[in-house]
């Protein structure tokens, strides 16, 4: 991409190509009707006559050699040591004697920069996706502590607001259930009083439901961790038989497995639970539906392309609409 200053874009060198090549315009003359000098003018020409329209595209400005670039050797050295260990640049580099710069940078072309995408005991990279939409939905709970009238702590400061902490007050909890589409990341929630299997078990037709009515007309499995409100209710094995899906559980002490239920909900603890200061729990609860269309229909996200999730599903489902 031609940068903002740019006095020609790839549109700008087609036009003096077509000047210059058809309309028989002298190139410095035509360089100068630009505002470019004759060498650039003679560039894009040379481009032109040797390539097409090709020629004209903007290149990438990365060198086709990099005489300095870390060696392969040391590369692998610094990988090993960062599977071995989970060791971080610092370390690494003091083991080494190279700067953390060059670890951290290695680290990163490997997509082993940060350690809370690997993996505890391998430290392998978790990473999959499937390939089309409804194949596997994540679902979690994420407990959230009510608001108190008048704001919490993040409206009266710390020293009032532990005067109407929550539990102190007796208000207990805000039990968010969440449902994550892993191919396209549409996302569905609803907040509830508990997490029993009946609840849970609603909460499943309710999911299946929703992504039917987004143009995922199936849910194939169903991804949950350990938890006896799936694994031993009845109420739930019998949502699953409904929907025609298969349970999936994560393997003991992996939550990575689930993550991008875990990533989902970090995301809405961050952009909606604590994005701003509420006045009362009603009020964030109302906030909810409004953040959550911001979510699937606007919002973009990177893991899928930096496109919002509906986007994303039309896509995959071949609507393009």
């Amino acid at each position: 991409m031609a940068h903002a200053k740019s006095k020609l874009t790839p549109l700008g060198r087609s036009l003096l190509v077509q000047r210059i090549e058809v309309e028989g315009w002298p190139p410095a003359t035509a360089a100068e009707a630009q505002g470019v000098s004759r060498a650039t003018a003679y560039k894009w020409l040379r481009r032109w006559r040797e390539e097409g329209r090709a020629g004209l595209i903007d290149r990438s400005s990365r060198p086709h050699r990099c005489p300095r670039r870390t060696p392969a050797e040391l590369e692998a050295s610094i990988l090993e040591r960062r599977m071995a260990g989970r060791k971080g640049p610092h370390r690494i580099g003091y083991e080494l004697a190279v700067a953390p710069s060059t670890v951290h940078a290695v680290l990163r072309r490997a997509g082993l920069s940060r350690l809370c995408t690997l993996d505890g005991p391998t430290a392998l990279p978790v990473r999959y996706v499937r390939s089309h939409p409804g194949e596997l939905v994540h679902i979690d709970v994420k407990k959230l502590g009510r608001i108190p009238p008048g704001g919490g702590w993040r409206v009266l400061g710390r020293a009032e607001g532990r005067k109407h902490n929550p539990r102190r007050l007796g208000l207990g909890q805000d039990v968010v259930h969440v449902a994550i589409d892993d191919a396209t990341r549409l996302a569905f929630v609803e907040v509830h009083d508990d997490e029993r299997g009946e609840t849970c078990a609603a909460f499943l037709e309710a999911a299946a439901s929703f992504f039917a009515a987004a143009g995922i007309p199936a849910v194939e499995r169903v991804m949950t961790d350990n938890a006896k409100n799936y694994v031993r209710s009845t109420a739930f094995r019998a949502a699953l038989a409904g929907i025609g899906a298969r349970h999936l559980v994560t393997r003991p002490y992996r939550p990575q497995t689930n993550g991008k239920a875990e990533r989902f909900n970090r995301t809405m603890l961050a952009e909606w639970a604590y994005g701003r200061p509420y006045a009362d729990n009603d009020e964030r609860l109302a906030a909810l539906p409004t953040w959550l269309r911001h979510y699937n229909e606007d919002r973009p996200h990177t893991g899928i392309g930096n496109r919002p999730p509906v986007e994303a599903v039309n896509d995959l489902l071949g609507n393009y609409t």
